[in-house]
């Protein structure tokens, strides 16, 4: 079964970057410089001095007791989001995940944790089910919404 993996828009993000950091604890954010922070944008760990916003993010909008929001990382003035059909970006790859599949009215229909090395075995389990729409991958030890994964 082919799939498709997706990072977040970073045009709801953009407004943030560049502000101060008394602008950014305004709207209830801070900026964060270093190696190895996992962008929800282009899906990549950062690199060298590169900074990313730490954010509340809402990514499960749906009026169900699934609704929820959380924690994550948006590299700052992040490119085109991450966008590719059977094809497992590193920052996933290397960690472990969880991943919560939901029905079309937002409801979780299964959920179960991977090592991102065979997050392929649980992506198909998941989207073979015919009631489960969309997958959330969530980086397991921290809680925090990765990307969204669908049928391709």
């Amino acid at each position: 079964m082919t799939f498709r993996i997706t990072g977040l828009s970073a045009q709801p993000f953009a407004h943030l970057f560049g502000l101060s950091e008394a602008e950014l604890a305004a709207h209830g954010a801070l900026r964060f410089q270093g190696e190895g922070l996992p962008d929800r944008v282009e899906l990549r760990d950062t690199v060298g001095d590169e900074t990313v916003l730490l954010i509340n993010h809402e990514h499960q909008p749906a009026d169900t007791p699934f609704r929820s929001r959380h924690a994550i990382f948006v590299r700052e003035h992040a490119g085109a989001h991450f966008d590719a059909v059977d094809t497992v970006p590193e920052v996933l790859r290397s960690r472990l995940l969880s991943l919560r599949a939901f029905d079309a009215t937002g409801l979780m229909v299964d959920a179960d944790v991977v090592d991102g090395t065979a997050i392929e075995g649980l992506i198909e389990r998941l989207l073979a089910q015919p009631e489960v729409d969309y997958v959330h991958a969530h980086f397991a030890r921290r809680g925090c919404y990765a990307a969204l994964v669908r049928r391709a």
